[in-house]
């Protein structure tokens, strides 16, 4: 796992040492993502530079150094990522006459893409990636991004040059880098609480989109022709909506057990390709059905202890620490736990500006950047659990939701506002008390954190005008951004404009469509490659391999929510490892308790952030709204720590780029 930087400067004039020196700068900017080697290349005559940070996984040595040229020098490429079928690839080019080198997966793929192409040679790969490469023929860029978006690459003009890598701060060390906020994407990251792509927090900048590539010639170089020009020029080479309608075109026809054993399977290979590596490899290990069933699999798969990690907090809701104790105790893994106070996860705030590099506002990030510190100390690889939630029905939405639009849809929209008044009558803490009140009484999956704020929530959705209106409410936090930002023109997302609306069957199934190319790598992939390679390590993500994507669209929904639960055919699969007592219990979130902090031991710092005169003198936002949830929260009359964190965020990272 690395960090890559380029540039094509046809406007200030620099000569090839100050090319090479700026591209140095740019690539040691992501020092973190890879402290082992560094490294560039420069074509003089075509005014590109290349940039390279390592981090060493797999062929330790200089054979594996980058940036890489191919045989005969017409391709130079630098490459962040990991190609799990490198081996069967290589052996199919050593077949038709290919030689190689060292044994390192990059030059697998820069010969691969030489002998087939880029669009061919990533259809053909297994991997997370993102990568440049550079054709001294046809004097063209590529730039590519692997298919679920597990690894970021950044793209844009600025400063005289068009620029490129793996996060913003490389870009921002190009001499004269002076881009402007965008608005729009302000308004986007206060109901979204991240930046979906292609938008980045910049004007001129953008995130290429997962499954992409994009062919930059000189002429492209030379100006940022907009984003409805680019949409044109982004070339997939894989989608989730191909995925869908091939499921549905194909569906799987065997018996629950056959399902069981199939998906037993194919994750059983995923694993397996992501635990191939030269470095110290574990897993992070939560206790809940995914990353139980990912560290079962490779437990089963390991001839000795694998090394688990995970943290905990000792407040009442937020410690996951004991149930990943007895699996890991069950499976018999080497498990390292570290329960942090509240004084040392707070302590991870004033890193957040530059470690997530663009204003990020999901709070389970300063959890997520602990355990990730706690492995480094152990390991250089860990395996992750994400995923599960969006491919096998997961979230608590997906199950009422449905049943909610089912039972309200058909009534008139007056009198679902009605119905939601009524909600909205009660305060969040009434509704707290009486779910409290009601005990096992209350459904399963109604029991959960903050029952009040959900009930008003609710209410928020069941006056919506249809059901895509009413999943887009259901992932937003501010509903209104652009009368929060000053001059925002909130723009269009995959959830307002979708490029291609795949026949993905029942409501339930269209929110995991739309999760898994929005929420998933725009909020949860960001957070683990941000927290993981903030700390030199690298994350994989099983359950991501895009033929387990594959296969869990073939599968009816009914082998995925049943009995007012989700996940119904991973449990399945995990209990053939893990005993049903150690797992089976509400799902609980990778989060800390930012509401009380807020009130608390924050206070002090989130007032600075917000107070009234600075937020008016420095001009993105309206003061009123953000004071009155603050004093609402702070009162305790609601809980506003998901919209107050979104402004919090994005002003931490505005006083960070002031220096």
């Amino acid at each position: 796992m690395c960090g890559i930087a380029g540039v094509i400067d046809l406007a200030t004039g620099l000569e090839a040492d100050g090319l090479r020196a700026a591209a140095g700068a740019m690539a040691d900017a992501l020092a973190h993502r890879g402290p082992d080697d560094s490294g560039t290349w420069v074509d003089s005559d075509a005014r590109i530079a290349l940039g390279h940070r390592r981090l060493s996984i797999i062929d330790l040595s200089q054979a594996g150094h980058q940036p890489m040229l191919a045989p005969g020098g017409r391709h130079a490429i630098t490459y962040n990522g990991e190609i799990y079928n490198y081996r069967a690839l290589r052996a199919d080019l050593e077949a038709r006459g290919h030689a190689f080198a060292g044994n390192s997966d990059t030059e697998v793929l820069l010969t691969a893409i030489a002998a087939w192409g880029a669009p061919e040679a990533l259809k053909r790969c297994d991997g997370m990636f993102a990568f440049g490469v550079w054709d001294r023929a046809r004097r063209t860029l590529t730039l590519a991004r692997d298919r679920v978006g597990e690894k970021p690459l950044y793209f844009g003009w600025a400063g005289g040059a068009f620029l490129f890598g793996s996060e913003l701060k490389a870009l921002a060390a190009w001499p004269g880098f002076a881009a402007e906020v965008d608005r729009g994407a302000l308004a986007l990251l206060l109901r979204h609480n991240a930046v979906p792509a292609p938008y980045s927090i910049y004007r001129g900048i953008y995130k290429l989109p997962p499954a992409s590539l994009l062919r930059v010639t000189p002429e492209l170089a030379a100006h940022d022709p907009g984003l409805p020009a680019l949409r044109g020029l982004f070339q997939g080479y894989w989608s989730v909506e191909d995925a869908i309608e091939a499921g549905h075109s194909d569906p799987f026809r065997g018996s629950e057990s056959e399902a069981v054993a199939g998906l037993d399977a194919q994750l059983r290979a995923s694993v397996a390709s992501r635990m191939v590596a030269d470095v110290p490899l574990g897993a992070f290990l939560s206790g809940g059905i995914d990353s139980s069933t990912v560290v079962a699999l490779m437990q089963a798969q390991s001839n000795r202890p694998v090394k688990t990690f995970t943290i905990g907090f000792r407040e009442a809701g937020y410690d996951e620490a004991i149930h990943a104790r007895e699996i890991a105790r069950h499976l018999g893994t080497d498990h390292t736990e570290l329960y942090v106070t509240p004084r040392e996860a707070m302590d991870v705030i004033p890193r957040l500006p530059s470690l997530y590099d663009e204003p990020f506002a999901d709070s389970s990030q300063i959890p997520t950047f602990l355990v990730s510190q706690l492995a480094r100390r152990h390991v250089t690889v860990s395996l992750s659990g994400d995923g599960g939630d969006e491919l096998f029905g997961g979230y608590n939405r997906y199950l009422w939701s449905q049943r909610i639009w089912r039972a309200v849809g058909w009534m008139p929209r007056a009198a679902r506002r009605g119905a939601a008044a009524l909600l909205t009558g009660v305060a969040p803490e009434r509704w707290d008390r009486l779910f409290a009140a009601a005990g096992p009484a209350v459904p399963r999956a109604w029991r959960q954190r903050l029952p009040g704020d959900k009930m008003h929530k609710l209410a928020g959705v069941l006056a919506v005008e249809n059901r895509a209106a009413m999943y887009r409410r259901l992932v937003s936090h501010w509903t209104a951004p652009e009368t929060v930002v000053r001059g925002a023109r909130e723009p269009d997302t995959l959830l307002t404009a979708p490029p291609r609306q795949a026949r993905a069957g029942s409501f339930a199934e269209q929110m995991m469509h739309l999760d898994l190319v929005t929420y998933l790598p725009d909020d949860i992939l960001t957070k683990v490659d941000r927290a993981t390679m903030g700390v030199g390590l690298e994350g994989r993500v099983p359950l991501l391999d895009h033929r387990a994507v594959e296969f869990a669209w073939r599968l009816p929904l009914a082998l995925k929510v049943r009995d007012g639960q989700g996940k119904w055919l991973l449990r399945q699969v995990l209990r053939n490892y893990v005993p049903r007592a150690l797992v089976e219990r509400p799902k609980m979130g990778f989060g800390v308790p930012i509401d009380a902090w807020l009130r608390g031991p924050l206070r002090d710092w989130a007032e600075a952030l917000l107070d009234e005169a600075r937020l008016a003198r420095e001009g993105y936002f309206e003061p009123a709204p953000i004071r009155r949830l603050w004093g609402e929260h702070l009162s305790g009359r609601r809980n506003w720590q998901y919209h107050l964190w979104d402004i919090l965020m994005f002003q931490a990272w505005h006083e960070a780029q002031r220096g």
